[in-house]
């Protein structure tokens, strides 16, 4: 997604990434190392997105939108919104309430957390994205200080409906993202 990012051109047209990682913890840029608590044997990698410390493993949507904002007419508190919304909306489809805050990036279910969020703007466009709780276990959470949070406790569809399988939440998320960044389904 950098060398894409770095290698676009005006014309360039935009993608949205929608895949799973190993098992991995990313620290932001200005991350505090002191929110990594036990990580045990899985790898803690600094990144150059936004945010405090997060993990991503086998059970997660990874959404990485790769957006010119200009072209887009996004700000960069616009595409964060429309990817929380996003999130937000295709919950709302599934029967579940869920909501963002301003406060503190991401979206949540009754003050869990089910979607974490750092971006990245280089050259006018966006990289790095938002990471969605399909049926990614979840004991890793505890192992650090989610988004620099201590004690804030995570959620995942797999527990909330019944939507299990990265693969279907992908089918059922995209109508939503693709009408918030660009007011189309």
């Amino acid at each position: 997604m950098q060398r894409f990012t770095d290698e676009r051109g005006p014309e360039t047209a935009d993608e949205i990434w929608l895949l799973e990682h190993p098992p991995v913890f990313t620290l932001g840029m200005n991350a505090s190392r002191d929110h990594v608590l036990t990580p045990g044997e899985i790898p803690v990698v600094q990144i150059d997105r936004g945010g405090q410390v997060t993990y991503h493993g086998p059970g997660q949507l990874v959404v990485y939108p790769l957006v010119d904002l200009r072209r887009a007419a996004l700000g960069v508190r616009d595409i964060v919104t429309a990817l929380e919304l996003s999130i937000v909306d295709y919950a709302a489809e599934l029967g579940i309430v869920a909501e963002c805050r301003r406060s503190a990036p991401g979206v949540y279910v009754d003050g869990r957390k089910l979607a974490s969020i750092g971006i990245r703007v280089r050259r006018g466009a966006t990289y790095h994205g938002i990471a969605l709780n399909v049926s990614v276990d979840l004991e890793p959470f505890g192992r650090i200080n989610p988004c620099g949070y201590a004690g804030l406790e995570m959620t995942r569809l797999a527990d909330l409906s019944v939507v299990g399988s990265v693969s279907a939440a992908a089918e059922g998320l995209k109508p939503h993202l693709l009408r918030q960044l660009y007011g189309r389904s």
